[in-house]
Formats: C-alpha cells, sequence, structure tokens
C-alpha cells in the first residue's frame, strides 16, 4: 500500500465522522481538498519546493488519527472557528496554496480550527499565546489549522508554541492563514520543541494590504523531521514584511524551511534572514524566492541564508531566488555555508577558554543576530537561555517551556 492510498482510505472511512464534528465553512471545501490530495498524491523530490524532504517517508508509517476537541482558553481575541464573532468563510482556506499536497491533507482531515481576530484599531498588549502539546500512548497524526484576521489599524503579537511531552511518534500537518488588512500590524511567533520522533509540516500563508507590517519569525529548537513552508502575499502599497529564522539540527535531525515571497504591487518592501547550525550527522535545507511582478515598481527586498555547519558529517543545502520583472527595484539575495572559525577558536583558547567553551560561544554569537530581532523582551531572553542550552547538549527533550513567561 502506498502512503497516499493509506490516506485516502483513512479519509473514505472517517469522512462522516469528521464532518460531523467540524462546522459548515470547513466542511464547504473538505471534500475538493480530498479530490485534489487523491489526484496529487505526496509530492516527490521532483517537485521542485519539495527536492529536499523525503515526504512519502514521513507519511509511510501508519499513524492513527486525532479527533480530540479543541480547548481555547477564554480570550477577547482568540476562538474555536465554531464560535468566531463573524463569518471567516471569506478567509478560511482562502489564501492557502490549494495545490499543495500537504495543505490539501489538512485541509481534508482537519475537524476544528482556532480562529484568532484582532477588531478594527485594536491594539493588543500581551502577547497571544497559542500552545500545542503533542501527548499519545500510540503513534498519532494531528491535524491542526489557525485562521488569523487582523482587521484594519488592528496591531498583535501571536506565539505558536509547539511542544511534545510524551516519547512516541507523532505526525503533525498544520495550516496557518493570515490576512493583515490596511495598516496592521502583526509579529507573528513559531517556536518548535519536540522530539527526534516527531515529524511536522507546517505552511503558513500571509496576506498583507497597503500600509502593513508583519514579522513572521521561525525558530526550530529541536526536532524530528521538520518541513517549513511560508508564502507571503504583499498586495497593498507600502506593505512590509520580515522573515527571520533560525534552526538549531543535530543527531540526525531534517530541518527544511521553504519560503516565496511575492511582491505584486509598488512600493513594498521585504526582508529575509535564516540561519542554521548544523551539527553530527543533520541536514539542514533552505530555499527562498522573491518574485517580482511587471508592476511592482519600487521594490526594496534583502534575503540572506548563512550557515553552520560544526561537524564534518552535517549537510545543508541553500537555494536563494530572485525572479523580477520590473525594472525599478533594489534586490539582493545571498548564502554562505562555512565551518567554525579555526582562527577565532585559536584567538578564545589562547586566552584560556577551553575548546568546547569557545565553541558553543560561537555558535551563540551566530544565532544572536537571529534572536535579537525578536521584540517582545520576555521571548527573546527566554529563547537566549534556551538556545544556549540547546547548544551545551542540555535541551534534548521539551521542558516547561512557555516561551512567553
Amino acid at each position: 500500500m502506498t502512503s497516499e492510498l493509506q490516506y485516502i482510505e483513512l479519509y473514505q472511512e472517517v469522512a462522516d465522522l469528521i464532518k460531523s464534528k467540524s462546522c459548515d465553512v470547513m466542511n464547504a471545501v473538505r471534500d475538493e481538498a480530498f479530490s485534489t490530495f487523491q489526484r496529487l498524491g505526496f509530492p516527490s523530490k521532483k517537485v521542485e519546493r519539495y527536492k529536499y524532504t523525503n515526504v512519502d517517508a514521513a507519511f509511510a508509517p501508519n499513524y492513527g488519527v486525532s479527533f480530540s476537541p479543541l480547548t481555547v482558553k477564554p480570550s477577547a481575541y482568540i476562538y474555536n472557528i465554531k464560535n468566531a464573532p463573524i463569518d471567516v468563510s471569506p478567509y478560511y482556506h482562502k489564501i492557502a496554496d490549494t495545490q499543495d499536497a500537504i495543505t490539501a491533507l489538512n485541509t481534508a482531515l482537519v475537524h476544528d480550527a482556532l480562529f484568532i481576530h484582532i477588531p478594527k484599531n485594536q491594539q493588543v498588549e500581551d502577547p497571544i499565546v497559542v500552545d500545542h502539546w503533542l501527548r499519545g500512548d500510540a503513534a498519532t497524526m494531528m491535524n491542526r489549522r489557525i485562521l488569523i484576521v487582523m482587521e484594519e489599524g488592528a496591531d498583535a503579537t501571536v506565539i505558536i508554541n509547539d511542544h511534545s511531552a510524551d516519547r512516541q511518534r507523532f505526525l503533525t500537518t498544520q495550516v496557518v492563514e493570515v490576512v493583515c488588512k490596511d495598516n496592521a500590524r502583526l509579529d507573528l511567533y513559531e517556536i518548535e520543541e519536540t522530539t527526534p520522533l516527531c515529524s511536522r509540516f507546517c505552511n503558513v500563508y500571509i496576506q498583507e494590504g497597503r500600509d502593513c507590517s508583519v514579522k513572521h519569525n521561525s525558530i526550530t529548537l529541536f526536532n524530528g523531521l521538520t518541513r517549513n513552508l511560508c508564502d507571503v502575499y504583499l498586495r497593498g502599497e507600502n506593505a512590509e514584511i520580515t522573515l527571520n529564522g533560525c534552526a538549531i539540527g543535530s543527531g540526525s535531525q531534517h530541518i527544511d524551511n521553504n519560503t516565496l515571497i511575492r511582491h505584486e504591487v509598488p512600493n513594498c518592501t521585504s526582508n529575509e534572514l535564516y540561519k542554521y547550525v548544523m551539527d553530527e550527522k543533520s541536514v539542514g535545507a533552505f530555499a527562498g524566492k522573491i518574485f517580482v511582478e511587471k508592476d511592482a515598481q519600487k521594490t526594496v527586498s534583502q534575503e540572506t541564508n548563512a550557515n553552520l555547519c560544526a561537524s564534518s558529517d552535517a549537510r545543508m543545502y541553500t537555494q536563494p531566488m530572485l525572479e523580477i520583472y520590473a525594472d525599478d527595484v533594489k534586490c539582493a539575495h545571498g548564502s554562505t555555508v562555512g565551518v567554525m572559525d579555526e582562527t577565532a577558536l585559536f584567538y578564545m583558547r589562547q586566552r584560556g577558554i577551553p575548546e568546547t567553551e569557545a565553541r558553543t560561544l560561537l555558535k551563540n554569537a551566530f544565532m544572536g543576530q537571529v534572536i535579537d530581532q525578536i521584540k517582545y523582551e520576555p521571548l527573546r531572553q527566554k529563547l537566549y537561555v534556551k538556545v544556549e542550552k540547546r547548544f551545551r547538549g542540555e535541551l534534548d527533550k521539551c521542558e516547561d517551556c512557555r516561551l512567553c513567561k
């Protein structure tokens, strides 16, 4: 039985159950998404955006599917989608890539969703925190969905934490859709701290209107197999997007980040910085494309991917890309893959710093450029500690990682 057939048969068996536990807006697109997945199947490495991750192997084990209801803490801004205060049909599954197989599978199988809604001109001072805990007694597949709508002039910080509390195999698909209307501001953080038994596929889709500013930060502290996708659509003039990411790999961990920023209108700005530290036999991958359409004049864009391979067995694949059809733009991109600076190591050892400590200090400094850009200070300080513990080998499982505290 192929991996696709396993999930096709699963959906056919449980579709009625899923629909009975879900709501009309999710059920309206469910069968179409299933048909798309049935037609596409899992992407092979011949598919450009998936060439660094063996998707079929990740989905091959026989996972049980969780239908546990979402538990939503009382909040003025976060809801179960069934209890949304507004009509979500204009937003749900509207900016997600309907021809992406992982998104299609998630849309077919997910039965519940979180809805975060920030009203017009509302400024939310405290961060909105979404904690996902993976728990179970058997290998389990979790399908999660988050929809964020920022009304005109809204301002908020959202932190999504992924944890694993058990040493079971888990497979997670997650789709996050973000709609920012004119003059909205959003800081979005995704932080993964799971175990080597976890496989996580997360697709984030962001749409910005006029004068918007969005900062998306993807931080992989500990994992098994991780594949993150982030697609951004700049559809209003003077919109700004910042994509930052840091990834730490060791053992046989696999971390793949794939991004696409589409400049569709003039006078927009994008900045992108991803940094990796890969050790032992871990594998990292980064592919980022900046797409500038013909009418998107006055575009300003910078894309940087810097990587450190701390062992001779670690592997890093990097592919920054520009595709530009406008004439009046300022766009640049670059990537580096290197090893530890032996001159700096020698300098530190000459001053009495042990080699292991010197290597840890250099790794911390390398990642500091990404962590420094986190605006929310309690989270920034917590991540400084977490990153250092990770490099010292003290962070090999999920702790009490409510990172916002």
